[in-house]
């Protein structure tokens, strides 16, 4: 049995809408390779990934994701930057990522992230790097030093002295900020200026948009974003075309990269949807109503990202050429950069 079938409302999505918007050749900078086993949560099972990690998706490897762009997005050659995933309450870093070393052994294309805890000392994390060959690091909030994940701030789960070697080795940073504004809050700017600064040759790619799930984050953030240097963002579960023409047009599309967030988010059924200044994840599962008026069908996030890909790029006018580089190119150039330590 295939681990992912279209319906036929995802067919008429992809025909109708996307198939002519995706390039052929596709670099995604936004994935997930892990095994279930690497959570060590004794209750799991009753966990809050569960809901997320569904039956046969418990080991996900590169021939798996590979599995699943065949489906989504047929006839593509996609190549990606992965890193492992941040399973809280129990989690086997070492195996994680050790496992997503060997993975990127015969992808000499892709490349891989180093998952990170804020007690993990500059040497141990130099010593991962260099044996394993990964190009970055990947931190989480919910590993946060304060026990907060929610207004945590990026140095108490990235700690300075991880950023300085990735600073030294001219290393990827993935980060997922927090704090409940995102990029439009101003503690998480100031940090961001302070440490892009004076760690030159880090180079941190802002997932999910700089977490910004609607336009006011980015808007907030203005020239302070705009002008921060070695900075990228990655469109990663982003499902407002709002947010995606707000940082298009605040940071350039040589600076904006596709990401999947897959596995698992990207091929589940739901959008996340915004409201005030809020986000929340809406799924077949967790809403009651009422679409007696409509098809009630819920598609793929990842077709959902794509359609706001789409109509931010109508929006201001993206070509062939800046679809492409968005697609891959960027991220290309970024990982090549991240390979030669400049």
């Amino acid at each position: 049995m295939p681990l992912l079938e279209l319906t036929d409302l995802d067919q008429r999505i992809w025909d109708e809408e996307l198939a002519d918007f995706v390039p052929e050749q596709v670099f995604d900078a936004h994935t997930h390779i892990y095994r279930w086993a690497f959570h060590t949560d004794p209750e799991k099972e009753n966990g809050p990934y569960r809901r997320f990690v569904k039956p046969g998706f418990e080991d996900v490897t590169f021939d798996v994701l590979d599995e699943c762009d065949r489906v989504l997005m047929p006839g593509r050659h996609v190549e990606r930057l992965s890193f492992p995933f941040p399973f809280s309450n129990g989690c086997d870093f070492e195996g994680s990522n050790k496992f997503i070393a060997a993975q990127m052994q015969s992808h000499a294309n892709s490349a891989g992230l180093m998952l990170v805890h804020p007690e993990m000392t500059e040497e141990h994390v130099e010593e991962t790097i260099r044996s394993t060959g990964l190009i970055g690091l990947k931190p989480y909030r919910v590993f946060s030093s304060t026990g907060d994940a929610v207004h945590c701030r990026i140095t108490d789960f990235l700690p300075e002295h991880q950023i300085n070697v990735a600073d030294r080795h001219g290393l990827l940073i993935m980060m997922h900020l927090s704090r409940p504004d995102g990029i439009g809050d101003a503690q998480n700017l100031d940090d961001l200026e302070r440490l892009t600064q004076q760690y030159p040759s880090a180079k941190w790619i802002l997932a999910h948009c700089a977490r910004s799930y609607s336009s006011w984050p980015i808007e907030r953030g203005g020239d302070r974003l705009r002008d921060m240097p070695n900075t990228w963002f990655d469109t990663s579960s982003v499902c407002e075309s709002d947010a995606m023409t707000a940082l298009l047009r605040t940071v350039g599309v040589e600076r904006v990269m596709y990401g999947s967030d897959d596995v698992p988010v990207g091929i589940l059924r739901g959008k996340y949807v915004s409201f005030g200044y809020a986000w929340a994840y809406l799924s077949e599962e967790n809403h009651s109503l009422n679409l007696t008026h409509c098809d009630p069908r819920m598609t793929f996030t990842r077709y959902e990202q794509l359609r706001a890909m789409k109509r931010a790029a109508d929006a201001v006018g993206l070509n062939s050429d800046d679809i492409r580089a968005m697609f891959h190119d960027n991220v290309r150039r970024l990982i090549v950069q991240a390979r030669g330590g400049r």
